[in-house]
């Protein structure tokens, strides 16, 4: 609102005088300019660093033949679970089975007559060379048994751990030959989540750092477990290095392969934090109003803050702040420094505009006064 004063014989100053005083009167029966303020809390606090990784199981192998035979025997179907040592597939070996038993006979007989040469020249009635030459027959038929039982192990693929079996891509029947697929095997009891984070965060980075994930294919469900290991050294061309973390997986839904947005969280620690709606940057500084209690009413004060990390909706103050000291974060661009305000609502978290502004007594402002 303009005042002029048009009044004849009456001076400057005078006239000024009177324009400051009905300027104060208008100014006192004005309305107070209503805002939403926020109190500044203390809350657990820790820094993030974001980045995506790929699953793998803790344990995996693909199974495949080592000699070039067909397929006798399968005993897995798709995706069952098996423990270690479980035979799943097996070759034909009639050949080396006719073998073993006949090398078998022969240990037994080298075997027997080693005994009675070595029993003979106790009693000093063998030479010493006969019993030498029994010794070599007998090893010799050891060894050959030795080889024969190895082909056999050969013709039997089995689990070398627990887990759970892919796709079967052979049938009974089917001639293999070595490197040839037969199936896969996963350790999914826990996983391994591979990601590259940039060296900037090395200091940060160890062992047994807490570490959250998630994945599209599960919505907003999280995933935690910490980070196991860190390569030793940084790529040259990315400046990245390679974590490695373990997510415990009982409930096997994490499948190797899949795409995983994960943070790790450093540093926790008790801070001081504000909406971050109540932030005034100016260039490099940051700057909050303070609604503080004068007499009946509050006033508006300016107040240069440092601050720290942030997260979504929140900042960490460093310096500049008290807890429970009440920032503005609406109406800030109506109120000057200096200015008296009205407390519409007090924002305690957790409610949307228009809730604070349909239920302001409920959301913590106080009663107008009449």
């Amino acid at each position: 609102m303009h005042v002029r004063i048009w009044r004849e014989g009456v001076g400057t100053g005078a006239g000024v005088l009177l324009g400051w005083l009905l300027w104060g009167v208008v100014q006192a029966a004005a309305p107070l300019t209503q805002v939403i303020v926020s109190p500044v809390r203390t809350v657990q606090f820790e820094d993030r660093i974001d980045a995506l990784g790929t699953l793998r199981a803790s344990e995996s192998v693909s199974l495949t033949a080592s000699v070039t035979e067909t397929i006798s025997a399968l005993y897995f179907d798709d995706g069952d679970r098996v423990a270690a040592g479980k035979v799943l597939a097996e070759m034909t070996s009639a050949e080396e089975h006719a073998q073993l038993n006949e090398v078998r006979a022969l240990v037994e007989e080298a075997d027997l007559q080693y005994r009675r040469v070595q029993s003979l020249a106790t009693q000093g009635t063998a030479a010493q060379a006969l019993r030498d030459e029994r010794r070599r027959e007998y090893d010799t038929a050891r060894a050959r048994l030795n080889g024969i039982e190895s082909r056999l192990s050969d013709r039997l693929i089995k689990a070398p751990f627990d887990g759970v079996v892919g796709l079967r891509n052979i049938s009974v029947g089917a001639l293999v030959e070595p490197g040839d697929l037969i199936t896969t095997l996963d350790n999914d009891v826990s996983m391994k989540l591979d990601l590259t984070v940039p060296s900037l965060f090395l200091s940060s980075l160890k062992p047994g750092l807490a570490v959250s994930a998630a994945t599209s294919a599960y919505g907003a469900r999280t995933f935690t477990g910490e980070v196991h290991s860190i390569d030793s050294r940084v790529d040259p061309v990315t400046r990245s290095l390679l974590v490695r973390v373990l997510l415990p997986n009982p409930e096997r839904l994490l499948k190797p392969g899949m795409l995983m947005q994960v943070s790790l969280h450093k540093d926790p620690r008790q801070t001081l934090v504000i909406s971050e709606a109540a932030l005034l940057p100016a260039g490099q500084e940051q700057f909050v109003l303070v609604a503080v209690p004068d007499t009946t009413q509050h006033k508006a004060e300016k107040r240069r803050i440092r601050i720290g990390s942030r997260r979504p909706g929140e900042v960490e103050v460093v310096q500049g702040l008290h807890e429970g000291e009440l920032v503005i974060t609406h109406g800030a661009l109506r109120v000057r420094p200096g200015q008296s305000v009205m407390l519409r609502a007090v924002d305690q978290g957790g409610q949307s505009l228009s809730e604070l502004l349909e239920h302001p007594k409920q959301a913590g402002a106080p009663g107008r006064s009449e």
